[in-house]
């Protein structure tokens, strides 16, 4: 019985380890076929992050597309309409239907430049001049607004260079205008002299 008794434990030895081998293949198994399905898995998101990509590089495209070919439309009617005023404005043209159109763009247009803003020069000109240019400065000096742009030019360079003395205002109008660059003096010239 002895005999039988250990013989029966080695039995039962070898088909427990065979049964341990047999579990860790199986484990083992499983566990390359759930590699494979995260490899799996992860490039199928990688490609389909890449056609989202794609996508996305596509549509932007097509919306600069859709926006440069809307700048353009709107730049041919810019044109157009210009076109329009300019013919509008030649003596020689004859007040037709389509002319008429050109008159009221014309007046639009007109109306559009009575809001221009005051470049940002003509702030420490407000003090004095007004925000309108319709102030005498001081209560010496003439009014500013809807003079000529040459005019104005010509004007302010004059005080800037300190040859101006309108009024006894040139040593004043020389410090306001010391810092004035031409740029600037050209941008308030043209403010002012739009105004009506």
């Amino acid at each position: 019985m002895k005999k039988i008794t250990l013989f029966l434990l080695i039995a039962a030895t070898v088909l427990f380890t065979a049964c341990g081998e047999e579990t860790k293949k199986e484990a083992a198994e499983a566990t390359a076929a759930v590699q494979e399905t995260v490899s799996k898995a992860a490039e199928e998101t990688k490609l389909a992050a890449q056609e989202a990509a794609s996508k996305t590089v596509e549509a932007t495209k097509e919306a600069v597309d859709a926006v440069k070919t809307e700048a353009a439309e709107a730049a041919e009617k810019t044109k157009e309409a210009t076109a329009k005023i300019v013919q509008a404005a030649t003596p020689e043209v004859a007040m037709t239907e389509e002319n008429m159109t050109t008159s009221e763009t014309i007046q639009e247009v007109s109306e559009a430049n009575k809001t221009i803003e005051a470049p940002a020069a003509y702030a420490k000109c407000t003090g004095c001049h007004g925000q309108d240019g319709k102030t005498k400065a001081l209560g010496k000096s003439e009014i500013i607004a809807g003079q000529s742009e040459a005019n104005l030019i010509a004007a302010m360079n004059e005080y800037k260079a300190g040859t101006r003395n309108i009024s006894g205002m040139g040593a004043l109008m020389k410090s306001q205008m010391d810092a004035v660059s031409d740029e600037d003096i050209k941008a308030i010239a043209v403010y002012i002299s739009n105004i009506k």
